[in-house]
């Protein structure tokens, strides 16, 4: 395990509770962020032939992750506790949710008890080439360092099938966030902000079609200091 991932894991096991008390409302008070990933279903569904996403179909069930790929399946990985998984799971689609927290994943299987989370690196997937339907990393790659984007991008378009869709939510900007000691817990993490565009390049490189670019200011009110970025990108 690479030194970034596991301090991310060691990260996120220390303040999973507490983070999970703090920002509880999930998506409910995100309307913006449940309609990107309502018109992202939506083009999973469309790629993934009909009858081949439904509910309770391949993402569920016991076994490691290359026991249940299967056309339809989207991957949520870096999952967290399990907001953007929970949903994707009411839209209809089969999602599995990835996680690198031991902690983060006890807070999702105890909130979202009929969904199968595993935990493993994002950077390298046990999953077959040509898998999933769909991947999703939502706010997981602020804690990559840039120069391996390349390498990321690339195991995200070797997992997808031909016409695959990705989905990419951070933050937007040039100037990093440094959280230390946060929720009084002793650790420390910088969150990287990326530009859309420089992003949008990355993913064109790793031979991804960019389908949509949204960009959202950033809700002052809730505490948010930069502007908000939803990529979508399609395995040609």
């Amino acid at each position: 395990m690479t030194d970034f991932v596991a301090a991310t894991r060691v990260f996120y096991d220390a303040i999973a509770e507490d983070y999970f008390d703090r920002f509880r409302s999930g998506l409910a008070d995100q309307p913006l962020e449940r309609a990107v990933l309502t018109a992202y279903a939506e083009f999973v569904r469309g790629s993934a032939g009909p009858g081949s996403a439904g509910r309770g179909s391949a993402g569920r069930g016991s076994g490691g992750l290359a026991s249940g790929g299967g056309s339809g399946q989207v991957a949520d990985l870096g999952c967290g506790p399990g907001w953007v998984t929970g949903f994707l799971d009411s839209l209809g689609l089969s999602v599995f949710g990835l996680d690198v927290s031991a902690s983060m994943l006890a807070v999702a299987r105890r909130e979202h008890p009929g969904i199968r989370f595993e935990q493993g690196s994002m950077l390298e997937l046990d999953l077959a080439d040509g898998t999933l339907a769909g991947v999703v990393s939502w706010y997981s790659t602020i804690h990559t360092p840039a120069d391996r984007l390349p390498a990321l991008f690339a195991e995200f378009r070797r997992v997808l099938a031909p016409g695959g869709q990705l989905l990419l939510g951070f933050q937007a900007g040039d100037v990093h966030k440094h959280h230390d000691r946060p929720f009084g817990r002793p650790v420390s993490m910088t969150f990287q902000r990326r530009r859309p565009e420089w992003i949008a390049e990355l993913l064109t490189e790793a031979g991804f079609t960019l389908t949509s670019q949204t960009v959202r200011a950033a809700n002052e009110e809730a505490g948010e200091s930069s502007a908000q970025a939803f990529l979508m990108a399609r395995r040609p």
